[in-house]
C-alpha cells in the first residue's frame, strides 16, 4: 500500500517549512518618516503616531 503525503504550508517560493519575514515600505503622511510594517502589524507611524501612510514605489 502507497502513501500519499501533502504539503500543507509553503512559502518562499514553494519551499516548504521556510518562514520568510517580508516587511513593506511606506511613508508617514505627517511626519514623511519611513516606516516598515509586516504583515498583521497596526497601520501607524513609529515617531508621531500618525495613520495615514503611503506605499513607496517599487523601482524596477
Amino acid at each position: 500500500m502507497s502513501t500519499y503525503n501533502t504539503q500543507t504550508q509553503t512559502s518562499a517560493g514553494g519551499n516548504p517549512g521556510v518562514s520568510v519575514d517580508r516587511s513593506v515600505e511606506y511613508r508617514c503622511g505627517d511626519c514623511d518618516a519611513e516606516v516598515s510594517l509586516k504583515r498583521g502589524e497596526p497601520i501607524r507611524c513609529r515617531s508621531c503616531g500618525h495613520r495615514v501612510l503611503y506605499k513607496q514605489r517599487t523601482n524596477r
